[in-house]
């Protein structure tokens, strides 16, 4: 399975289609990767396990988001103020 998900990881382009979010507007799935991403490093690292399968979407949110607003959501998450939960 590990095979699999470098191979994807390795052949990654761009964000695939993600039927959670249809719309043109993507802000959302940019949200969500941004958090899955965080809650899978944290559910993995707590597991003493590789967090190599995070990277599928850190990938995801920097296609899809400003870069803005992952320099704010990092500098929110430092702080303790960020108000997604991860």
């Amino acid at each position: 399975m590990s095979d699999n998900i470098d191979e994807k990881i390795k052949n990654y382009r761009t964000a695939p289609f993600d039927a959670r979010f249809p719309n043109t507007n993507q802000t959302r799935n940019c949200y969500q990767n941004y958090l899955d991403f965080h809650r899978c490093n944290k559910a993995l690292s707590a597991k003493d396990q590789d967090t190599a399968p995070c990277d599928w979407y850190q990938r995801v949110y920097k296609s899809l988001c400003p870069v803005s607003w992952v320099t704010k959501w990092d500098d929110q998450l430092e702080a303790g103020s960020f108000a997604g939960k991860i």
